[in-house]
């Protein structure tokens, strides 16, 4: 009788995370070698890839591509009797010389062809895999060309990700969102609209249930504006920038915004809480997420675990570590976990002001930064009024009104305008 092994998904999911089977990197029939990636899994915040639990070959594969997944599902299963990898291995060898092999039955009773060569190899011990073979071709990158990381001098999925961004590219989307119609006409009359779809990636789905369910369904959003004067922090910026750098974090203006959101809880400790049907349960450690726009997949948001115990440089070096793998696809389940609070630095990209910010839930409260602009201000020297032109930016705080009322909104916003207007080092 075949020995087989069951392949799950994680059971180490964000609470309330949903996936989707991604794409499976093997087929039934080939060969797979313990610890290599197998399948990749596509949730609203990271995908994560799971890898072979043994070495063998894959014997069957019972949850399809764009199929919902739940921790613990079982997805497939590999066979591990030396009889059968033995056999698969003579047929690969074989293959890989040039030969025909008829269709075989495996002992387990999964019907199976002798599998296709895994890969050419590019140098010695350099096989390529059918999702890195796939890679290449949509990035147009020869493999001789790429730096492999792998076992064995393998290339990698992360390798050609690497290569492509290094080459100009982008990392390509899922096979849902790449998957596009062409275009047709609808109707024929002259000045018709013509159109194509695009599917919904699993992600955009995923962060539009959430976005919905949070305003419609589950939060009453109100929101409060302030202007933060950013002069101060730029001068300590200026000065502290090149040491930041030469220890390895560079100092962007989002950690500042941390320290003072660290700040801001402090004194209003409500804004770091979720509602529950019986109590507020305020949070006594600060876990801040960083929202994070992603090309091609999406927005995510990384975790800043422990914030309030970290100093500026901490959160500095922590920032660049997060949105770097963020940017990569490079993000566990665990780095986007236990968020208590979240920063949307939206000035980044050019905006002025975004009103409301959806509460990430089970949250209850999200703070808004715009772009930094020099603006006229009116200030008072002596009995005289001047105008004056200050580095400043608009904020906002998006909170649910079942757990603050708008004088403790203010006093969070006093604190974080205050700490930036008043920085010292």
């Amino acid at each position: 009788m075949s020995a087989t092994l069951d392949i799950r998904a994680p059971e180490e999911q964000t609470e309330g995370t949903r996936s989707q089977l991604l794409r499976w990197l093997k087929r039934v029939g080939e060969l797979v070698e313990a610890n290599e990636p197998l399948i990749e899994l596509e949730t609203d915040k990271v995908t994560v890839e799971v890898a072979a639990p043994a070495s063998g070959v894959l014997a069957e594969i019972l949850k399809q591509e764009q199929d919902e997944i739940a921790p613990g599902d079982l997805l497939g299963r590999i066979a591990t009797d030396t009889a059968r990898v033995a056999t698969h291995a003579t047929a690969d060898a074989g293959e890989a010389a040039g030969s025909l092999a008829p269709a075989a039955r495996t002992s387990g009773g999964a019907a199976a062809t002798a599998a296709p060569a895994r890969g050419t190899a590019a140098g010695p011990g350099r096989q390529l895999s059918p999702a890195v073979r796939r890679l290449l071709a949509e990035h147009g990158l020869a493999e001789d060309r790429v730096p492999a990381t792998g076992p064995a001098g393998r290339i990698t999925v992360e390798d050609v990700l690497r290569a492509a961004a290094a080459a100009g590219g982008r990392p390509p989307e899922s096979p849902s969102s790449a998957i596009a119609a062409p275009a047709a006409a609808v109707g024929s009359a002259p000045g018709a609209l013509r159109s194509h779809r695009v599917p919904h990636s699993a992600v955009r789905r995923r962060i539009a249930e959430h976005m919905t369910q949070s305003l419609l369904h589950t939060a009453p959003h109100v929101t409060t504006v302030f202007e933060a004067d950013l002069g101060a922090v730029l001068k300590d910026r200026t000065r502290r920038r090149e040491e930041f750098a030469r220890r390895g974090a560079p100092l962007t203006l989002t950690a500042y915004f941390v320290t003072a959101t660290v700040a801001a809880i402090r004194a209003v400790p409500e804004a770091n809480s979720r509602w529950t049907d019986t109590a507020l349960e305020i949070y006594d450690d600060t876990h801040i997420g960083i929202a994070t726009a992603v090309e091609g997949t999406g927005l995510v948001v990384p975790v800043l675990h422990d914030a309030g115990a970290l100093d500026l440089f901490a959160i500095a070096r922590g920032l660049e570590d997060l949105v770097s793998r963020a940017r990569a696809g490079k993000l566990t389940p665990a780095d986007v976990r236990g968020g208590t609070f979240t920063i949307s630095n939206h000035g980044v990209s050019g905006s002025l002001l975004a009103a409301p910010i959806i509460i990430n839930q089970p949250q209850s409260a999200i703070l808004g930064v715009g772009k930094l602009e020099q603006r006229p201000v009116a200030v008072e020297e002596g009995d005289e009024q001047k105008i004056v032109v200050r580095p400043r930016c608009y904020v906002t705080l998006t909170l649910d009104h079942r757990v603050m009322d708008g004088h403790q909104a203010n006093r969070f916003m006093q604190a974080f305008v205050g700490t930036l207007a008043d920085w010292s080092a």
